[in-house]
C-alpha cells in the first residue's frame, strides 16, 4: 500500500529542471528523448520551455496592458506586487500538497514553515538583488525613451548576456550565432532609426537595464545549478525575498492608497483581468527559470526578443494606436530573422 502511494505521489510531481550533473536519473534522460534530433544542442524540455515562456509573455503583456490602460490602474509596480503574492500562495500551496518539489531529488519534508532552509535562502540572496536591480532600472528606464527608441536599445540586451556570459562562467559562442545576434541588433536599430534623439540620461539609464537583466539571467543560470533548487524553488525564493521589499516600495510611494481608492477595484471584469494576470505571471516566471536553466542565460533573452513580433502584431490587433513605417517593419523583420537563426543553429548544434 506504501509503495502504491508513493509512485502515485511520484507521478503527481510537475516538471521541473535538470536532475543533478553526473546522477544516473540525468544519464537515463540524455539517452532517452531528451534531444530533439540526432546532433541538436537543445533538449525536447528546453524547446517546450522556450516556447511555453514565449507563449505566456505575449499573453500576459496583454493583460496587464488591459489592466493599465483599459482600466486605468494606476500602479504597475501593485500589479507586480499581487503577482508576486499570488505566485508564492501557488507555491506553497503546490508544495504542501506535494505536487511540487523545491530541489532536484527531493524527497517530501514535512517542514512547511521554512520550505527551503535558511542557509539556501542565503545563497539565492544575489538572486533576489539582482532581481529587484532589474526590476527597478527597467521601470525607470521607460521614463526618459520614447517607446520605439526603448525597443531598439532593450534589443541590444542579448550582447550585454552574453558578454556577462564570458565574463562568469567563460561561455564562448560559434560565428553563426555571434551573426544571428548581430542581425537582431541591425533590426533593432533600424526599426528606430527614425527616432534617433540622443537623451543621455535615457540611453544611460536603458543600458542599465540592459546590464542588469543580462546580470539578473546569467545569476539564474548560475545559482540553478549550484543551489541544488529546481525552477520552482528558485521561484519560491525570490518571491520570499522580494516581496517585503516590494510591499515597503509600493507603501512609501503612495502606490497601496492609490490602489485602495480605485474605482474599478472590485469590478468583475478588472478582476477577471487581474486573475489571467497573476496566473500567467507565475507560470512565465516559472518558465524563465526553466527555459535559463536548461538551455541558457542567451537563449532566455534570444526568446525574448523573438516573442516581441508577436507581442506588436497581436497588441496592433488588439489595442491599436501603432503607425505603419516602413523602417519599423523592416527592422522587426530583421529582428525576426535573426531570432529564427539563432533558434536554428541552436537547434543543429553549431
Amino acid at each position: 500500500m506504501s509503495l502504491k502511494a508513493s509512485n502515485s505521489e511520484k507521478n503527481l510531481l510537475l516538471p521541473v529542471s535538470d536532475p543533478p550533473h553526473g546522477s544516473e536519473e540525468k544519464e537515463r534522460l540524455i539517452r532517452g528523448d531528451e534531444k530533439l534530433f540526432r546532433g541538436s544542442a537543445m533538449t525536447k524540455r528546453g524547446a517546450y520551455a522556450a516556447l511555453s515562456y514565449m507563449a505566456c509573455a505575449v499573453l500576459l503583456v496583454l493583460f496587464n496592458k488591459a489592466a493599465l490602460s483599459s482600466y486605468n490602474f494606476p500602479s504597475a509596480n501593485v500589479v507586480t506586487l499581487v503577482q508576486m503574492v499570488c505566485s508564492c500562495s501557488f507555491l506553497y500551496a503546490l508544495r504542501r500538497w506535494k505536487v511540487i518539489s523545491f530541489t532536484v531529488g527531493d524527497s517530501f519534508s514535512d517542514n512547511a514553515a521554512s520550505m527551503v532552509p535558511m542557509k539556501t535562502l542565503r545563497q539565492t540572496s544575489p538572486l533576489a538583488g539582482t532581481y529587484l536591480l532589474y526590476m527597478l532600472a527597467t521601470m525607470e528606464s521607460v521614463r526618459g525613451v520614447n517607446v520605439p527608441m526603448y525597443t531598439t536599445l532593450r534589443r541590444t540586451t542579448v550582447v550585454f548576456t552574453m558578454v556577462v556570459e564570458y565574463l562568469l562562467a567563460g561561455q564562448k559562442y560559434t560565428y553563426s550565432i555571434v551573426g544571428s545576434v548581430g542581425l537582431i541588433v541591425l533590426g533593432a536599430f533600424i526599426a528606430g532609426a527614425r527616432d534617433l534623439s540622443f537623451d543621455v540620461y535615457g540611453y544611460s539609464v536603458v543600458f542599465l537595464s540592459n546590464v542588469t537583466t543580462a546580470i539578473y539571467l546569467a545569476t539564474i543560470s548560475r545559482i540553478g545549478k549550484s543551489s541544488g533548487l529546481n525552477s520552482f524553488g528558485l521561484m519560491w525564493c525570490n518571491g520570499i525575498l522580494c516581496t517585503p521589499v516590494l510591499l515597503f516600495w509600493t507603501f512609501i510611494r503612495g502606490d497601496l492608497e492609490a490602489t485602495i481608492s480605485f474605482p474599478h477595484l472590485f469590478s468583475p471584469g478588472f478582476l477577471v483581468v487581474m486573475f489571467c494576470s497573476c496566473t500567467l505571471a507565475f507560470f512565465l516566471n516559472y518558465s524563465i527559470f526553466l527555459n535559463t536553466t536548461l538551455n541558457s542565460a542567451v537563449t532566455q533573452t534570444i526568446c525574448g526578443n523573438l516573442k516581441d513580433l508577436f507581442t506588436i502584431g497581436l497588441g496592433w490587433m488588439i489595442f491599436g494606436g501603432l503607425p505603419f513605417d516602413l523602417l519599423n517593419v523592416i527592422g522587426q523583420l530583421l529582428g525576426f530573422i535573426g531570432s529564427g537563426l539563432y533558434a536554428y543553429y541552436k537547434l543543429i548544434g553549431k
